[in-house]
């Protein structure tokens, strides 16, 4: 039995380790920049915020669950989560000073936006926090939380870059320390202002401790939000949110092999915008390249591979070709990886196929080779009159409606792929697989019984080497 992988919520009192993610790409390290800055002015600066902000910063306490949230306005308008308050129409809030105030739940996020307002009743003279403009938020900047990690440790300031921005879903992603208790509590920039709103953590295993991977809500998500608290539209009851809900433990499965799977109310479900995805986990070692694939005529998928430290090293929407989505990585280390089989679209459900293979691997492994061709672009070759480049032609014999994957994988050269029909009509054409791979891949759907042609291209006019062809 795998280990489960996933999102947790930042909820001290919640026993729920939620399978979730988002879609994100690769991990910013630490910038050069950072580094050279002298220890004395990043103490000033860490000193600074921390003074500036936490007065501001208040945990709560609602039904059997705690976490943190932002004030924002003088008479006590606070930001948080919808998971931390959702089921209760009134809560505890404690301050910075040890002041507790009643609270009244006031409005939530739509279409389970993970965000909620509360105010506190009778006061009109409380601390604040700045609200950092829509953009602002940079990768590699610092970042910065203060929250009430495990329902016990109020006021807990910790420090980290924003490690990757996914406008797309509205979410940061930062290595700031983060953990059970943090849910609603600021992500600040080194004005001190609001940046983000912490919302969940993803850890590779059961236990949901921090591992220096947590997502915040992005500003620019959070102020549409507060402009519907402002002008009454914002719903006074929480939507149906899968926050809420668990998902299922990740699988196991071995390379080269293929499973079925379906996305359902059953499946983990990503903090922003509430589709749902499966998690699977693999054994690799360093520097093996592994492809997965995972189709549906169901849904639109979408894959993420993430490493055993939770960084994500691959992901893709439709490079499967269609609403499919193909993936082709070198794994960077020995280790357990967690493929997350996810949906593009907002609730989105259905049925899938998920295929995980080792580049390499035998005809009988991947599926029936309807064509495995290994050969040399350069000198000598056919050359493209459009661009100068070097390629190679061969043809196979296909059926109408049936679904083919071609895939050009080289060592010497970046790719490019090209299928075509009969009549020279183009069915599909595919550059890089992954941001990570020059390799190339599609997956069509033959319109009729015939041959087919396949074209082995160079991407750019001096690409040249070894290639290696294989349609299935």
């Amino acid at each position: 039995m795998g280990t489960a992988a996933g999102l947790n919520l930042l909820n001290a009192a919640s026993p729920i380790d939620l399978l979730s993610i988002d879609h994100f790409g690769q991990r910013d390290s630490r910038t050069a920049f950072a580094q050279a800055v002298p220890q004395d002015a990043e103490d000033s600066i860490n000193v600074r915020v921390y003074q500036a902000a936490s007065p501001a910063v208040v945990s709560i306490i609602a039904g059997n669950g705690t976490g943190s949230g932002s004030i924002i306005t003088p008479d006590g308008l606070i930001l948080t989560n919808a998971h931390v308050v959702a089921g209760s129409e009134t809560v505890k809030v404690t301050l910075a000073d040890r002041r507790t105030f009643d609270a009244d739940v006031v409005a939530f996020g739509e279409a389970g936006l993970d965000l909620a307002a509360v105010k506190i009743r009778g006061q009109n003279n409380l601390p604040t926090l700045r609200l950092a403009a829509s953009g602002a938020a940079q990768v590699g900047q610092r970042a910065f939380a203060i929250g009430n990690p495990f329902g016990q440790f109020q006021g807990t300031f910790t420090t980290g870059i924003i490690s990757r921005i996914d406008p797309d879903r509205g979410l940061l992603q930062t290595d700031a320390a983060i953990n059970p208790g943090n849910s609603g509590g600021p992500l600040l920039n080194s004005q001190g202002e609001l940046v983000g709103v912490n919302s969940a953590i993803f850890s590779p295993g059961a236990e949901s401790g921090n591992i220096g991977i947590g997502f915040a809500i992005s500003i620019d998500r959070v102020q549409p939000f507060l402009v519907a608290v402002r002008e009454g539209r914002a719903p006074r009851v929480a939507q149906q949110s899968p926050m809420l809900g668990g998902g299922k433990e990740a699988q196991r499965i071995a390379l080269d092999s293929a499973v079925e799977g379906k996305l359902d109310q059953t499946s983990g479900v990503l903090p922003s915008d509430s589709s749902y995805f499966d998690a699977y986990t693999f054994d690799g070692k360093a520097g093996q390249t592994v492809v997965i694939e995972m189709t549906s005529s169901d849904l639109d998928s979408y894959l993420i591979v993430l490493s055993s430290d939770g960084t994500d090293i691959a992901q893709d929407d439709d490079g499967g070709g269609g609403r499919n989505s193909k993936v082709e990585v070198a794994l960077p280390a020995d280790g357990t990886y967690t493929i997350l089989a996810n949906s593009r679209g907002t609730g989105e459900i259905g049925s899938y196929n998920l295929r995980v293979a080792a580049a390499g691997s035998s005809p009988q492994q991947q599926g029936r080779a309807l064509l495995r061709e290994q050969g040399t672009l350069g000198p000598g070759s056919p050359v493209l009159q459009s661009d100068g480049s070097f390629y190679r032609e061969y043809t196979f014999r296909g059926n109408a409606g049936q679904s083919i994957t071609a895939s050009l994988e080289s060592t010497d050269f970046d790719t490019y792929l090209v299928i075509l029909d009969a009549s020279g009509q183009p069915l599909g054409q595919n550059d890089d697989v992954s941001p990570n791979s020059s390799n190339s891949s599609l997956t069509v759907t033959l319109p009729a019984t015939g041959t087919y042609r396949v074209i082995a291209n160079a991407y750019e006019r001096n690409g040249q080497g070894r290639y290696t062809l294989i349609v299935r």
